[in-house]
């Protein structure tokens, strides 16, 4: 049973995707349009089981949905408005002074 998270698990969720290069890149080109794990992994230049692991967690975060087509799977966005926050947050201008780098780099899956 599906149940609507909190709008903190819900950013919670979407920080833990984006906490990674691979899963932003999976889901810039998720948010162009729905595709085949195959094509994405070759786009990407990684592994399919690479690939596979971090579809399984974009799954998990609630951001992708898998679409039975035929034999095959093809993975979208679980919502259109991904694609439109995923646009938003690229528009923001993020000011970085060019010496300095985030305190928390050094903890892992940050900056």
């Amino acid at each position: 049973m599906l149940t609507a998270a909190s709008d903190i698990d819900t950013l919670a969720r979407f920080g833990r995707a984006l906490a990674d290069p691979i899963r932003c890149r999976i889901l810039l080109a998720l948010r162009q349009d729905a595709a085949y794990p195959a094509d994405i992994a070759d786009a990407l230049g990684i592994s399919r089981t690479r690939l596979s692991n971090h579809l399984a967690c974009l799954r998990d975060c609630g951001l992708v949905v898998t679409v039975p087509d035929g034999r095959r799977t093809r993975y979208e966005l679980a919502d259109s408005r991904l694609g439109h926050a995923l646009d938003h947050l690229l528009a923001v201008v993020v000011a970085v002074e060019s010496d300095k780098t985030c305190p928390a780099a050094a903890t892992e899956g940050c900056c």
